[in-house]
């Protein structure tokens, strides 16, 4: 039986090439970094394969933006100019959702990431996404939340505008059609 998590060799093929040419023509953001490196790493993790092709269809034209010496693992981000089109007019998480009694979206951000295999941005790296240029001037993009936010009802979302990159809250359940969420997965 065929695992439902994994691409076909063609589709992996295809999303190398994709994320080639896209490293190729983005290398301020990897300085220092060698495709051929991250083709055997992702080669050798067909899941985080697929999780990159979940970034891919919904929109995010995922693209590596670190590495954490650490973990020994490269970051990807989405890195599309606005919030992931496939990705907008949810809530912040299932229990938001749940909450709403009318007019409930479709999904909720932590939930589809979640099967989706990919983490919402952090704060922190919201702004590390904003230093490698302009993103979500248009749209904004909810955030891993802190718990003590998210226990009073609240999210918190980013976008840039003005040529800064400011932080906002809202209730959890709220969304909008400009509002998404951007993902990152390390490999």
């Amino acid at each position: 039986m065929e695992n439902k998590k994994e691409l076909t060799s063609k589709q992996s093929l295809e999303l190398l090439q994709i994320l080639e040419t896209r490293f190729g023509k983005n290398m301020h953001r990897h300085k220092g970094f060698k495709w051929s490196d991250l083709q055997t790493r992702l080669e050798k993790n067909p899941g985080k394969l697929w999780s990159l092709n979940e970034m891919e269809k919904t929109g995010g034209e995922p693209d590596v933006l670190a590495y954490d010496k650490k973990s020994d693992e490269y970051i990807f981000y989405d890195c599309s100019k606005e919030s992931p089109k496939g990705r907008r007019s949810v809530c912040y998480d299932p229990e938001a959702l749940a909450s709403r009694k009318e007019n409930k979206p479709g999904h909720s951000a932590t939930g589809m990431a979640g099967e989706m295999g990919i983490e919402l941005l952090a704060e922190e790296e919201y702004y590390t996404l904003q230093q490698s240029g302009p993103f979500d001037t248009k749209t904004s993009s909810w955030i891993l939340t802190p718990g003590s936010i998210r226990e009073l009802g609240g999210a918190i979302f980013g976008d840039r505008r003005y040529g800064k990159t400011f932080i906002y809250h809202n209730s959890a359940e709220s969304y909008y059609a400009a509002r998404g969420f951007r993902g990152l997965l390390r490999v």
